[in-house]
């Protein structure tokens, strides 16, 4: 699976060479060590040539120590310059020189369903995987988390997170943020990587530069995990101290309407509280637990409070 230089129009090693290895460290006291723990790895890609790296922001969030790491063994500190809970990116500063090429960005847009991608990984061709678009579709992520249009891509990267999606003109299209199982031919299910669309990038970059995150009203967010089953929005488990804690939401909780509109999909849950306001504003929901159907109401909140900050070099 992995990419041949021959089969591309472009210079594929050094495409390959702008993706670089990211370690982080989190304290054991942050509020996602829990989920994400405490030691986080995965890739990101230079896309400034003055040591600017894009990745996932899963892989940064509360960091208190990065390394930046490169196929000739070198690693560098970095600094979390950004991170932003809509889209899922992040931005790191590399704070001495890399001397790396960066890769451009492209457009998700114009890659089609189809398209030839290499998902590369810090390490070259051997850690890099010649894949194919093969959709391009609403995705819901059980942490509240939505995109209108995420890509997905086929064969599977196995270290995904933060990996570069370059595009058929040997520039950025994407970046690596989860790998999943779809159902693929004769109803078999097949893993999948789903990528974030670099066109999401654009508008909120310099935000993520100055302010360190994008300059838009901030979400109502309740600190619930759920999902799917059947035709039903089931509460999975509760964020430690969340809102939905507060309000004695618990799991196992079958989620029947928000503000009287009732809900259909899990992205459908999502977006009719984001609809209500910004965070802070209390969200009504209909709630069945073990068949007593009741009202409850949730004031959301601004995940960032929970959240450590970057930590000043």
């Amino acid at each position: 699976m992995q990419p041949k230089p021959d089969d591309y129009d472009y210079e594929l090693d050094q495409a390959l060479a702008s993706v670089v290895g990211v370690k982080s460290l989190v304290p054991a006291d942050a509020y996602t060590a829990e989920t994400l723990g405490t030691e986080r790895a995965g890739n990101g890609v230079l896309i400034r040539s003055d040591g600017l790296v894009l990745t996932i922001g899963y892989l940064i969030t509360e960091a208190e120590t990065v390394w930046i790491s490169h196929s000739g063994g070198h690693a560098v500190p970095g600094h979390v310059l950004g991170y932003d809970q809509e889209t899922g990116f992040g931005l790191l500063q590399a704070l001495a020189r890399l001397d790396l090429p960066a890769l451009d960005l492209g457009s998700s847009a114009e890659t089609e369903v189809g398209a030839s991608v290499v998902v590369a990984g810090a390490g070259g061709r051997q850690r890099s995987v010649a894949a194919h678009v093969i959709s391009k579709q609403e995705f819901a992520g059980y942490w509240e988390y939505v995109l209108d249009e995420a890509m997905f891509t086929a064969p599977a990267h196995p270290n995904w997170g933060g990996t570069a999606v370059i595009g058929p003109e040997g520039d950025l299209v994407g970046v690596g943020s989860l790998q999943i199982q779809q159902a693929a031919q004769q109803r078999k299910l097949e893993d999948v990587n789903m990528v974030v669309p670099i066109d999401l990038l654009k508008p909120i970059l310099n935000d993520l530069l100055t302010i360190g995150r994008a300059n838009r009203p901030t979400r109502p967010w309740l600190g619930v995990y759920a999902t799917e089953v059947g035709s039903n929005i089931a509460i999975l488990g509760l964020a430690s101290r969340g809102p939905a804690q507060k309000a004695d939401l618990r799991a196992g909780d079958v989620v029947l309407a928000v503000a009287g509109g009732q809900v259909t999909s899990l992205a459908d849950l999502f977006r009719r509280i984001w609809a209500l306001g910004q965070a802070g504003v209390d969200v009504p929901l209909r709630i069945n637990r073990e068949g007593r159907v009741f009202d409850v109401t949730v004031r959301s909140s601004d995940r960032r409070r929970f959240l450590k900050g970057p930590v000043l070099h």
